[in-house]
């Protein structure tokens, strides 16, 4: 089985991990990547009816109103039953690297805001420890220099992503040569750094649920197991 077959095997049993979830009041939360895209084709070819979705990019947006599927926005729908979304890397903790698309602030965002965040992913993303994917970090223009340096205080090596402005107006930095031994008490140190927005370590709000394709099944991880 090829990736690209991994991530469609992958994105039905997400929507069957959350189908009890999906009714045309209910909205949900929808991430960023090829993964995610192949969720929402998923979930069109499904005929579920749901309310709408909040989308975590432009990009995003732009596939759901592809496939008729209502766009809503967050401050309106306020806590969300559930949250789909890929990653770059996930730990055996169900820490997650994201942000290889530069949407990490407002995924984030809206994992935060929602019950249950269902990762889904194919088995080459699977770490067991975090950090061999470049660390994509969020920054106000301005402050680009400035954090670059104190990401090399902590043992990083930043390389800013040419020619790549967030949703948001922001630019990222890479951070590689960084093993990630602890990504929560790491994720609260980058996010206090002056101009950062934030970091794509997703460890103090990892995922619940994380489906993961290999070449003959899906293997599934909770954080309740």
């Amino acid at each position: 089985m090829n990736q690209d077959a991994k991530k469609r095997v992958v994105a039905k049993a997400a929507l069957e991990e959350v189908r009890d979830l999906l009714d045309s009041k209910t909205p949900i939360g929808i991430g960023t990547g090829s993964t995610t895209n192949c969720f929402i084709e998923v979930l069109a070819e499904s005929k579920i009816e749901i309310l709408g979705a909040v989308a975590s990019s432009k990009a995003t947006e732009e596939h759901l109103a592809k496939y008729g599927i209502e766009l809503l926005d967050l401050n309106a729908t306020g806590t969300l039953p559930v949250y789909i979304d890929g990653a770059d890397e996930a730990d055996p903790q169900l820490n997650l690297i994201k942000g290889g698309g530069a949407a990490l602030t407002r995924e984030k965002i809206i994992a935060e805001a929602s019950s249950q965040f269902v990762c889904i992913a194919d088995d080459s993303k699977i770490v067991d420890v975090l950090g061999a994917f470049p660390l994509p970090v969020e920054v106000i223009p301005i402050a680009r220099s400035l954090v670059a340096r104190a990401l090399v205080g902590l043992g990083g090596n930043p390389e800013y992503r040419q020619g790549i402005v967030t949703d948001n107006g922001n630019i990222i930095l890479d951070v590689r040569d960084m093993s990630i031994t602890n990504p929560q008490a790491l994720e609260a140190v980058i996010n206090q750094i002056p101009g950062v927005v934030t970091c794509g370590l997703f460890a103090k709000r990892p995922a619940d649920i994380l489906l993961v394709a290999s070449h003959r099944n899906i293997l599934k991880f909770s954080r309740d197991a």
